[in-house]
């Protein structure tokens, strides 16, 4: 059965590849609502100047079916893995990205839908327009070998610190 997620190698390699293609290829297509698996992979593919060695894993439930293994809580979620432990280099576009008008949200508490894990290196709550909120995280896998990015839009009214 397929899932309905994507989840794709755009190319394989084994020589430690250029972080830049993948840490700008979550900057500018992760934060865009209103796209199908589909519609972000060719975004990204069309975008590249080379071949990338990068995983995208990518879902809108509110576009189409999330995958049966989704977290609980998440309505989105746009991740991009690569080679290398490039958590400094991420981190510092990624609170760029979030920096640039229009701003990705403003800081609040980590909800209850994600924790610290060993391997994190930045995990931040932000809440969006609407009562919205997301939760962007930057770290490693695969024993420190492998960069992550993702960021993961929550279902309404989830996540937002007690008013009062």
């Amino acid at each position: 059965m397929v899932r309905p997620e994507v989840l794709f190698l755009l190319a394989a390699s084994t020589a430690m590849a250029d972080p830049q293609p993948a840490i700008a290829s979550f900057n500018q297509w992760c934060f865009k609502a209103g796209q199908t698996a589909a519609q972000i992979e060719s975004n990204i593919q069309s975008a590249l100047t080379e071949p990338a060695t990068f995983t995208l894993t990518f879902w809108d439930d509110s576009l189409e079916p999330r995958p049966i293994d989704a977290p609980k809580g998440v309505e989105r979620r746009c991740s991009i893995e690569f080679d290398g432990d490039h958590t400094t280099l991420a981190i510092d576009a990624l609170r760029q990205q979030m920096a640039t008008p229009p701003t990705f949200g403003t800081p609040i508490p980590l909800p209850d839908t994600h924790h610290v894990g060993d391997a994190t290196a930045l995990i931040e709550g932000r809440e969006l327009l609407r009562g919205r909120v997301a939760v962007v995280e930057v770290g490693t896998r695969a024993n420190g070998t492998r960069t992550f990015m993702s960021v993961d839009r929550l279902y309404d009214g989830l996540g937002l610190p007690e008013k009062g």
